[in-house]
C-alpha cells in the first residue's frame, strides 16, 4: 500500500475548504469517500471536490472496507462518539480539536484507542506540524532565547451567527473550546510540560451562553503563559515567546496560509532576524505525517493523551473564571 485511503465524516467547511484540498495534494493520502446525513449533501460535496464515493450516512462510510482512515471534522459533541465508532469499524482516526466536550469524554476515546492498539488515533492540531512551529520550538530548546520565561498569545474572530455550532453551548461552542485551545496547546508544546495551576476571567454571551471573551494565565512552575481569546472581537492572532536573552514572535501562528510564505522573528542582543518559510500547507503536512505513521506502523506525532491534557486545562480555566481563584489543573 502506497497511499492511505481516507473517508471524511461530514461536509464541514474546515474539511471541504481546508483539509480535503490539502490532503488531495499529498503523495500519501487519497480521499476516496465523504459522508453526510443526507445523500444530496455528500453527493454535492463529492462532485465539487472530485471524490469518487459519497455516502448518505456516516454508518455507510464506516462500513466500506475500502476506507483505511477517517477524518472527523464533526461538531465538538460528535467527536468522541463517532471517533469511537470509526475505531470499532477498524478505521484509523484523525479527529478535529477539541477532542470532546470534557476531559472525561476524551479519556473514553483514549481508552477506545487502547482497545484497538493496531489503529492510529490523533487529535488534529495542525499548527504543530508547520515548519514555523518546528523552528520556534527548536530555537527555544537550543537556548536561542536564553531561559524560557513567558508566552503571550492572542486569537480572535467575530461570529454572531446563531446557527453556527460555535455559538451552541450544548454542542461544545465558545471561544475556549474553539480557539483558546490553541494558546493552551502551544504553551504546553513550548514549555514541554503541564501547567500546575491557572487563573482566568471569562465573559459569557447572554443569549448564546457561550464564552465570548476569555483571558487566562497558566503557571508552568518555571514560567508563565498568558492569552486572550474572543469570538466577538476583530480578527487577530499573534504569539510572542520571551526568554531571558531573546524572544520569538510568530506572525500568523494558527491559520498559516497555504499560498504565501510565513515568517517569524527571532530577536536577541545581536538584533532581529526575520526567518521566512517556503510555501507549504500545514493540513497536508498533518495528513502526510499521520499517513506515514499508518504505513510504517510508527507512533503518531502527537499521542492522543495530549488531547485529554489540553481539555483538563480548559476545564480548570472555566472553573477559575467562575470562582475567581487560581485552580489546580
Amino acid at each position: 500500500m502506497s497511499k492511505i485511503r481516507w473517508g471524511v465524516l461530514g461536509v464541514a467547511k474546515i474539511a471541504t475548504v481546508k483539509v480535503i484540498p490539502a490532503m488531495q495534494q499529498s503523495d500519501l493520502c487519497e480521499i476516496t469517500g465523504i459522508a453526510s446525513r443526507t445523500a444530496e449533501k455528500s453527493r454535492a460535496a463529492a462532485e465539487e471536490l472530485g471524490i469518487a464515493n459519497s455516502y448518505g450516512s456516516y454508518e455507510d462510510l464506516l462500513a466500506d472496507p475500502d476506507i483505511d482512515a477517517v477524518y472527523n471534522p464533526l461538531p465538538n459533541h460528535l467527536h468522541v462518539p463517532w471517533s469511537i465508532k470509526a475505531l470499532e469499524a477498524g478505521k484509523h482516526v484523525l479527529c478535529e480539536k477539541p477532542i470532546g466536550l470534557t476531559s472525561t469524554e476524551g479519556q473514553q476515546l483514549v481508552d477506545a484507542g487502547k482497545a484497538h492498539p493496531q489503529l492510529k488515533l490523533m487529535e488534529a492540531f495542525m499548527y504543530r506540524h508547520h515548519p514555523q512551529w518546528v523552528t520556534a520550538k527548536k530555537l527555544v530548546k537550543e537556548g536561542g532565547i536564553g531561559e524560557l520565561r513567558t508566552i503571550q498569545s492572542f486569537f480572535s474572530y467575530f461570529l454572531s451567527d446563531p446557527d453556527n455550532y460555535r455559538n451552541h453551548a450544548d454542542w461544545g461552542g465558545g471561544g475556549l473550546m474553539d480557539i483558546g485551545c490553541y494558546p493552551i496547546s502551544l504553551s504546553r508544546f513550548i514549555f514541554d510540560t503541564e501547567p500546575t495551576s491557572v487563573s482566568g476571567a471569562v465573559e459569557y454571551d447572554p443569549n448564546f451562553n457561550i464564552d465570548r471573551l476569555a483571558s487566562a494565565t497558566m503557571d508552568f512552575g518555571v514560567g508563565t503563559s498568558t492569552f486572550t481569546c474572543g469570538t466577538q472581537l476583530t480578527p487577530y492572532q499573534r504569539v510572542n515567546i520571551f526568554g531571558t536573552t531573546g524572544r520569538v514572535e510568530i506572525e500568523i501562528p494558527f491559520n498559516a496560509p497555504p499560498d504565501c510564505p510565513c515568517k517569524i522573528w527571532h530577536e536577541t542582543a545581536a538584533g532581529i532576524e526575520e526567518i521566512s518559510f517556503d510555501i507549504c500547507d500545514q493540513y497536508r503536512i498533518q495528513g502526510d505525517l499521520f499517513s506515514e505513521a499508518i504505513l510504517n506502523n510508527t507512533p503518531v506525532p502527537t499521542p492522543i493523551e495530549d488531547a485529554v491534557a489540553n481539555m483538563r486545562v480548559i476545564e480548570a480555566i472555566v472553573r477559575a473564571g467562575k470562582a475567581g481563584v487560581w485552580e489546580q489543573v
